[in-house]
């Protein structure tokens, strides 16, 4: 099992001009470890449309890869999602789903199935031409720049070990910039930079 770091470290080493979509537990951390304007934190509201708003990204900007570091809690109230990014063809496209068990930012509440659903048996049976289960962090770093750089879709299931992140404030209080504006605002501030 990965701590939230060996997660999100290796991501922030090898990432270049990729779109990095996160959600719930790593929304904070992501933000510690990265300052772009082509970073979005969707912990808001819509709790497990993520990886449907980052596969729309993916579809509008086919040349920028688009990675979604989703919760387990969040990809089992969509799992259509799944066959919808393989029907897609989005080959830009790269989804996380950081398994820790619990909604995390929501009270620690455990998820359906927690520890018996296989997200990456899911994904296979979706037709992702790509799938990566790591437990291991030597093992997910070590193949990090391949998830970023070979065309997908790819699916990553990571088991990553609980945290203590609380409910997002969107206030001045918050430490990432990408978490100090409102949704709104910062959707924009992310579609000057695509358009750049």
């Amino acid at each position: 099992m990965l701590t939230r770091a060996e997660l999100l470290e290796p991501l922030v080493r090898h990432r270049t001009d990729q779109v990095m979509v996160t959600t719930m537990s790593v929304t904070r951390p992501w933000g510690r470890l990265s300052d772009s304007d082509l970073d979005f934190g969707s912990a808001d509201s819509a709790m497990g449309h993520t990886a449907d708003l980052a596969l729309g990204i993916a579809l509008a900007r086919p040349e920028r890869t688009v990675v979604c570091l989703n919760g387990d809690g969040s990809m089992l109230m969509t799992l259509g999602t799944l066959a919808t990014a393989v029907s897609t063809g989005a080959t830009n496209f790269v989804l996380f789903v950081v398994e820790n068990g619990s909604y995390e930012i929501t009270g620690h509440q455990p998820i359906p199935g927690a520890g018996r659903v296989d997200f990456a048996a899911l994904a296979r049976a979706a037709g992702f031409p790509r799938v990566f289960r790591f437990d291991d962090a030597r093992a997910y770093a070590a193949a990090v720049p391949d998830i970023l750089t070979t065309p997908g879709p790819t699916f990553v299931h990571v088991l990553v070990e609980r945290g203590s992140e609380g409910p997002i404030s969107r206030t001045e209080a918050e430490e990432a910039r990408y978490l100090r504006s409102s949704l709104a605002d910062w959707s924009r501030t992310m579609r000057r930079a695509l358009t750049a």
